[in-house]
């Protein structure tokens, strides 16, 4: 279903929006594009044949949607690369349905992307949201460059900004991925252009029981692993890897030990985190309060957690004031 849109002096963009069964987020999600105040997006909603009304929600906004369709698909990595085929935009910016633009991002994103025509990507700043909108935490990032990435430290994937000709020489998302899709394609993007930080806050991620994030957290670690033997083998990750391995390798056990303690799986955690620790200290010394707490929470100290999260938020509080 397509629509014809004026062009503008501004370069296009495009926004890919994949969807299952999320109709208690996604109309929400879809304003938080339609309402941004850059003259030039195009709007592509890839929906899996939900049954829960989003189809009904789509329809609502359809005159002011360039593409959408609604069909079974094999996830979110078969849909994301289904809307691929159709942008036409120099850049891609990918928004699920239950995460947020926030105000002025695409703007800001493209005159970054603009400045540089060397960029593979843009990122920003994540407000992580509950399910009723309510900011739990911001997570920042850094000056990141691919060897950041490949020792894992981690980017929100609805802050991230493409350029299209380069995500398409890449192929788009890897199918065989689940939990780590995103950093796969982040690593495959880096690996062929300069990357570049932001300092904004630029996008909100919402973190609900039906979330990937959430309900399969124990499965993330395992496709870290897997994204290190991919490194080791891909040509333009192999120097890299072979003179940071254990930084890399530590780095892969830092993720999974925290997506197992999110899992309440303080065990396994503190292995994990015991096995990068002897790999790289310097690694593992940023979540210090997370290996003690998988240490101490079968003593009963549960509650710990909680107490650090609302300390570390309310520390974070000038961030809620707006971007920088």
């Amino acid at each position: 279903m397509l629509s014809s849109k004026n062009m503008n002096h501004k370069p296009l963009i495009s926004i890919i929006t994949p969807s299952y069964n999320q109709s208690d987020y996604l109309e929400k999600s879809m304003l938080s594009v339609l309402n941004q105040n850059y003259p030039n997006i195009e709007y592509l909603v890839v929906d899996g044949n939900s049954t829960d009304g989003s189809q009904e929600i789509i329809r609502k906004y359809e005159d002011r949607l360039d593409w959408w369709i609604s069909e079974k698909d094999n996830g979110q990595a078969d849909a994301f690369n289904k809307g691929l085929q159709y942008v036409n935009g120099k850049y891609v910016g990918w928004l699920n349905s239950d995460d947020l633009f926030l105000e002025g991002t695409i703007s800001e994103a493209v005159d970054i992307l603009e400045s540089d025509p060397e960029l593979a990507f843009v990122f920003g700043d994540v407000e992580a949201i509950n399910a009723k909108g309510e900011i739990t935490n911001i997570m920042k990032y850094g000056n990141w460059n691919l060897i950041d990435l490949m020792q894992f430290k981690i980017i929100g994937q609805p802050a991230v900004f493409m350029r299209t000709n380069l995500l398409k020489t890449v192929g788009g998302l890897d199918m065989s991925f689940h939990y780590l899709l995103d950093h796969h394609l982040w690593l495959k993007l880096a690996a062929r252009g300069p990357i570049k930080y932001s300092g904004k806050l630029w996008a909100a991620a919402r973190f609900h029981a039906e979330a990937k994030n959430v309900a399969h957290a124990s499965e993330f670690g395992q496709e870290a692993y897997r994204l290190v033997a991919w490194m080791e083998k891909n040509p333009e990750t192999n120097q890299i890897f072979l003179s940071e391995h254990k930084k890399i390798l530590a780095g892969a056990h830092r993720m999974n030990a925290r997506y197992l303690l999110d899992g309440g799986q303080y065990s396994d955690a503190r292995d994990a985190y015991w096995q990068g620790l002897k790999l790289n200290f310097f690694t593992i010394l940023p979540e210090w309060h997370r290996f003690l707490f998988a240490i101490f929470a079968p003593l009963g100290l549960i509650k710990l957690k909680d107490i650090y999260l609302r300390l570390r938020f309310w520390m974070n509080r000038p961030d809620l004031r707006g971007k920088k």
